[in-house]
């Protein structure tokens, strides 16, 4: 009788797997669900994702990917959803994934995502201390209930989420100002996935000063502008003192606060503005949309796109462009080769400012648009307690939904690679099969390249793989 495979090589397969793999894979045995679910392991994957990612963003045929939530408004439940596609370099755009939205996030929005992780807020003054982390890759949600500030005037609430790589952690940042002129301090907390709980962080203007004799003194925050964007390791979000507007950023890491001057002249006598922090060609940007009442323009909207050259210094400001805009315009942000994403009276666009080209896309009824420069799914949250389905059950309910049973394994193996039926039980993939049979499942999945590479593969397990992977392939080519 062979020998059972030692846990850690099945761990290290399990790895390199992605994670609609792992999900029907927890279904395989209790030991692999143990594993699967196991948070270190749940880091481990994370981060081969993220070092595959980055590897592979040269190497890829596309630009990057657009995320949106849309709202099918023919059917008669209004279902949401939230898409993915790859926009390719010949500007079609390839579907990637699609997940329905759980139809409690009605009343909330997505101020940010990575990962694989959405986090979502209410701008609703009795939901604003609740707030949901989401995995739709693996339909798991977190509610995460705030800190609620005893104030007596209205609150808002800016919020940041990002993902600290040095400390390899989920962060949320969550900073209530009350009204405008009010003269209360902003309060400030932070909240770490790792050790699920919120705590205070300093707000002083103190920490924001780098020297109170050579720049001017600043008083309470009246107010930040969220969501915040997340660059050069740190969130960056507009923030207003009496008089005075400036760039608050807080560093994911270290959880410092600083203050980034705008530019001085940045509204050239403009009236009626706003501004939108975004990331434009690797760098970071302040988009300030104003009227302009000289002659030239007679009134006309202008977008003035402001470029920070070098991270920090406000000397390095400059400003790329000046482009005529129209208010009924709606600014999500930018590509990665520099294009606007708008929604205008025609639908989705992309906008090149230096010409002013217009790129239709063709997505409908898009009310919420980002740009990530790569996708990846995660497992994380797949420690935790709550699905997207179930998330008002009890823990210990959900803790014994955590493994089906041996007869759904057929169903979820079937669909997705031919396992079902009879021939799973033929090739001994049940919970008393020997550990070469469970491996050559794992192997099955990935590449064969990546399976002949391996350091932890035998020779019998490798033969058993390449008759199986035949077996498969002659089967498809049958039923073709």
């Amino acid at each position: 009788m062979r020998e059972s495979v030692p846990d850690d090589v099945v761990e290290d397969i399990l790895g390199h797997l992605p994670v609609k793999s792992l999900t029907r894979f927890r279904c395989f045995s209790k030991s692999w669900n143990s594993i699967i679910t196991d948070t270190t392991f749940i880091n481990k994957h994370l981060k081969l994702n993220l070092n595959q990612s980055e590897s592979s963003m040269s190497t890829n045929t596309h630009s990057g990917y657009l995320l949106y939530t849309t709202e099918d408004k023919d059917s008669s439940s209004s279902s949401k959803e939230l898409c993915t596609v790859a926009c390719n370099k010949d500007r079609t755009l390839t579907q990637v994934s699609r997940f329905e939205i759980p139809p409690f996030f009605d009343k909330y929005m997505i101020v940010g995502f990575c990962n694989g992780l959405f986090c979502l807020a209410s701008p609703e003054k009795e939901l604003c201390h609740v707030i949901y982390l989401w995995n739709p890759s693996i339909r798991m949600l977190k509610k995460l209930v705030a800190t609620r500030f005893n104030r007596k005037h209205n609150e808002r609430a800016a919020i940041g989420f990002a993902y600290d790589s040095l400390n390899n952690d989920f962060k949320i940042l969550r900073i209530v100002c009350n009204a405008m002129f009010n003269g209360s301090e902003a309060e400030a907390e932070i909240y770490t996935l790792s050790s699920d709980s919120w705590r205070k962080v300093v707000t002083s203007m103190q920490s924001l000063r780098g020297c109170e004799v050579t720049e001017p003194k600043l008083g309470t925050i009246c107010c930040v502008w969220g969501p915040f964007s997340f660059y050069n390791g740190a969130l960056h979000a507009l923030a207003f003192t009496t008089g005075y507007l400036y760039i608050l950023s807080f560093d994911i890491s270290d959880e410092s606060f600083h203050e980034i001057m705008m530019p001085r002249n940045h509204l050239d006598g403009a009236t009626n503005y706003f501004n939108k922090l975004a990331v434009y060609k690797g760098l970071l940007a302040n988009f300030v949309f104003a009227h302009d009442f000289g002659n030239e323009h007679d009134g006309r909207v202008l977008c003035h796109v402001w470029v920070m050259e070098e991270y920090g210094v406000p000397e390095s400001w400059t400003r790329k462009f000046v482009m005529e805009w129209a208010w009924t315009f709606h600014f999500f942000g930018c590509t990665n080769n520099g294009e606007l994403l708008i929604k205008n009276a025609t639908g989705l666009a992309s906008i090149d400012p230096e010409n002013q080209n217009q790129n239709i896309l063709p997505i409908e009824n898009a009310n919420w648009v980002a740009f990530s420069a790569n996708s990846m799914e995660s497992l994380v949250l797949l420690d935790r307690v709550y699905t997207d389905r179930e998330s008002e059950r009890e823990e210990e309910e959900e803790k014994n939904s955590n493994v089906c049973s041996m007869d759904d394994l057929g169903g979820a193996l079937g669909s997705g690679g031919g396992l079902g039926g009879s021939s799973s039980s033929s090739s001994g993939l049940d919970g008393s099969g020997d550990g070469h049979s469970r491996v050559t499942l794992l192997y099955r999945a990935l590449p064969l390249g990546t399976v002949l590479a391996s350091r932890n593969i035998t020779t019998d397990m490798t033969k058993d793989f390449l008759n199986l992977r035949m077996n498969t392939i002659y089967f498809r080519t049958i039923k073709t």
